[in-house]
């Protein structure tokens, strides 16, 4: 009887806990994404450089069902993918686009990333959801080979 009254006050206190729920970051998953859009994307391995000081900070915000994104602006610096591997150079402004579900933000570091970049206009675009994937910060030599891999036509997965 005891523990069906601290289970009865524990269910009344409690209240409800909102989770995210995100697929594990794949570039194999993201490039065949990419691949079947209609938008244009190239893939670039870079530095990213931007004021982190400008990242949505939802610490207040933990109730909030609010859904947005904001724009920083950023420089990436790097190699652009071409069928012979990352040899084009990419020096160039780029928009760091950070979207927000409720608490939940997407984040970023500055320093080297593995990134599908989205034109937009003349712009491009580089997205930072609460749910990782399209930006990898430290890519590792095997996400590099990976996605060389999938522009090349070679099997696309990641081992």
């Amino acid at each position: 009887m005891r523990f069906y009254a601290i289970m009865l006050t524990w269910l009344l206190l409690a209240q409800p806990v909102w989770a995210l729920s995100c697929l594990t970051p794949d570039i194999a998953r993201d490039y065949a994404q990419v691949a079947q859009s209609a938008e244009t994307y190239i893939v670039v391995r870079g530095d990213l450089v931007f004021d982190e000081s400008k990242l949505p900070n939802r610490v207040d915000e933990r109730a909030s069902r609010q859904r947005d994104s904001m724009d920083i602006p950023a420089w990436l610096v790097g190699n652009s993918l071409t069928k012979d591997g990352f040899t084009r150079a990419f020096e160039r402004d780029v928009i760091l686009r950070v979207s927000c579900l409720g608490p939940w933000c997407g984040g970023a570091v500055k320093g080297p990333h593995l990134a599908f970049l989205r034109q937009e206009n003349l712009d491009w675009v580089m997205q930072a959801s609460p749910c990782p994937g399209l930006t990898y910060a430290n890519p590792t030599p095997v996400q590099e080979r990976t996605v060389m891999a999938c522009f090349q036509g070679d099997t696309c997965a990641e081992p």
